[in-house]
């Protein structure tokens, strides 16, 4: 018979609140039936939206997968400890080349306050053995390390793949299909080498895995809810859908046979395939009785490529790898049965941060060193506006400031020679009039408010 002190301290540790984070891989603003996309279907992830809070100004802190990751599990702008770049490729297993190992994740946070942590899927914070998932506060891991991954192994069966040439068997450019393998010039140049050294592990062991990884990301999710369901649990599933390279399974590739061209009815397939997983996560946290214990958040890590992927980040200008609205603004939603009333939006101004200020705000006094601000006041009614008036990114040689509905950027130059573009958001949600030349005080404002943050920012890390 249980002990009833030990009771009380179950008790007490359940009032935690679980957390799902449900990360997609490069997809665009304007892909979801929630954002009103009518041609792909996504009715688990719009059922989030109508039972939860879908937020159309949120952003995240780089317009690519690697900083934006680590500024979603840091809560601070990456840049401020000098995780500027994306690596790619080899790069991922250099020393040094890593989420450093000072910078506290929610995951360890959270660890550190009795939650068990998972990760599942896509890391791309280091390959390196001092920068695994498990140094920095994940219990357990189930993924692969580097940027990318084939969903199944070669030949690639069961799937239609699409990748990208430099030049066409026998020579030419365009495109050239034979069966289920299409090879397209469009890009200019080969598709990336993303399973070279970069295997799945369960732990901290390569394994093999034969299933369609969406499907063993999803496999892995649910067993890890349903083997956890009696403790306070965070899990991040880091879908690699819908990054490239390009395999549509063959169910989801029929569902979307109405859509003619090829390259699209994948990118379709891979987006339906990842809804339906999300449906399957919904449904293993309902079987546990859990679904008012346990906040969802689902999100993109950075808009989508366009010309890569067909991907939409409608209406906004842009796509990944650029500090316009396209590369920053992603679809969200946050689902909190019986605490946030659903089928609404907040349109205030929120950042990948938050999350962690708002997680850290209902288990314990949020850390000071925190980019992020808590959500739930805004989500509650009981503050109004946006959560951030001001926020700032950089890359490179590009950068961007947003205050208020203003955004000052930096695309075509370098911080050397700047060429700096000014858009008014609310009025040009596109991004189509510069006010750079017509609204001068307004542009030195900015100015100045950039400089004094961009002084705070590190040197970066690695390049």
């Amino acid at each position: 018979m249980l002990n009833m002190e030990w009771a009380s301290v179950l008790a007490e540790e359940k009032a935690f609140p679980n957390l799902v984070i449900l990360l997609a891989d490069d997809l665009g603003y304007g892909e979801c039936g929630m954002q009103g996309n009518h041609q792909i279907r996504t009715p688990n992830i719009d059922s989030m939206a109508r039972n939860g809070v879908r937020f159309t100004q949120a952003y995240v802190t780089a317009p690519n997968c690697s900083p934006s990751r680590a500024g979603l599990l840091t809560g601070r702008i990456p840049t401020r400890f000098g995780y500027e770049f994306n690596p790619i490729g080899a790069r991922n297993e250099k020393p040094g080349i890593g989420l450093p190992t000072q910078e506290v994740t929610l995951a360890e946070w959270l660890h550190d306050r009795g939650y068990t942590t998972g990760l599942v899927g896509k890391w791309h914070l280091g390959g390196a053995a001092e920068f695994h998932p498990m140094r920095h506060g994940f219990d357990e891991f189930f993924g692969f390390t580097h940027e990318g991954h084939f969903f199944v192994p070669p030949p690639w069966r069961n799937v239609t793949t699409m990748l990208r040439r430099k030049v066409l068997p026998g020579g030419g450019q365009g495109r050239w299909s034979s069966k289920a393998l299409i090879y397209s010039t469009h890009m200019g140049h080969d598709e990336p080498d993303y399973d070279a050294n970069n295997p799945l592990i369960r732990g901290g062991q390569p394994i093999a895995e034969t299933s369609h990884l969406t499907d063993a990301f999803t496999r892995e999710a649910v067993d890890f809810i349903h083997r956890h369901a009696d403790k306070p649990f965070y899990l991040q599933v880091s879908y690699n859908a819908v990054h490239s390279p390009l395999q549509g399974a063959e169910p989801y590739m029929a569902m979307n046979g109405d859509i003619e061209d090829m390259h699209r009815r994948i990118f379709a397939a891979m987006l339906t395939h990842l809804d339906a997983s999300v449906g399957q996560i919904l449904q293993a946290i309902e079987a546990e009785g859990l679904i008012e214990e346990t906040i969802l958040v689902f999100l993109s890590d950075n808009g989508g490529p366009t010309r890569e992927l067909t991907s939409s980040n409608a209406p906004f200008r842009g796509e990944k790898g650029q500090m316009y609205e396209g590369g920053l603004r992603v679809p969200m939603v946050m689902m909190w049965p019986g605490h946030l009333t659903g089928n609404r939006t907040y349109d205030g101004m929120t950042v990948s941060v938050d999350l962690f200020a708002t997680m850290a705000s209902l288990v314990s006094k949020v850390p000071e060193n925190l980019d992020g601000v808590n959500l739930m006041p805004y989500l509650k009614g009981e503050k109004k506006g946006d959560a951030h008036q001001t926020f700032f990114w950089r890359q490179g040689k590009k950068t961007a400031l947003r205050m208020d509905q203003w955004k000052l950027i930096q695309m075509r130059g370098d911080l050397r020679e700047p060429k700096w573009e000014l858009y008014h958001l609310e009025s040009d949600p596109t991004e189509s009039m510069d006010l750079s030349t017509r609204n001068l005080a307004r542009l030195e404002s900015m100015l100045e408010q950039w400089q004094r943050i961009q002084s705070q920012m590190s040197e970066p890390l690695f390049r």
